[in-house]
């Protein structure tokens, strides 16, 4: 399995919305453009997913709309909770799991610090590895078999400007 990591696009600041809700955060017109680009890379390297797992808050479903809207996956796109912020590693690898067929290519929305500890536990077993996505920034990772731990090769991980070299 290929399981793919994009960070949430470029939304507006926490200082210029309302802390309380926080969740509500949505893309900046920048942030849209940066994900137009990303299609652009994806289409580029000729990848394609056949699934699409999405955090729920509205910065990271909003990127995971216009990924799957210019792709034309609309019906592959599924709001997962265990993508929130603070989520569950082994309830996610549990809902993946899930998944019959299991996907070959699955692309995961969600947002920082929990993507980069996500990445270093599947890469080397620990989280904090020293790992880190920018808004926009996107990571591959090849999997034999699933789990909450070690289980992963860190293929690449593209920051927005080598996407945006590659269109």
């Amino acid at each position: 399995m290929n399981l793919y990591f994009l960070r949430h696009g470029i939304a507006v600041e926490r200082d210029d919305f309302d802390y309380a809700n926080d969740a509500a955060r949505q893309l900046t017109p920048k942030g849209k453009k940066q994900l137009r680009t990303t299609v652009a890379a994806l289409r580029t390297m000729k990848i394609r997913f056949d699934t699409i797992f999405s955090s729920p808050l509205v910065r990271a479903r909003q990127t995971a709309e216009i990924i799957a809207a210019e792709l034309k996956l609309k019906k592959r796109l599924t709001l997962v909770d265990e993508l929130k912020p603070g989520g569950s590693a082994k309830k996610l690898v549990q809902k993946i799991s899930g998944l019959k067929p299991l996907p070959e290519n699955l692309l995961l929305v969600g947002h920082e610090p929990d993507f980069s500890e996500l990445i270093s536990l599947f890469v080397t077993g620990h989280a904090g590895g020293g790992f880190a996505l920018k808004k926009g920034g996107l990571a591959k990772l090849e999997i034999e078999k699933l789990r909450a731990g070690k289980c992963a090769l860190l293929a690449w991980l593209l920051t927005p400007a080598q996407m945006k070299r590659m269109r």
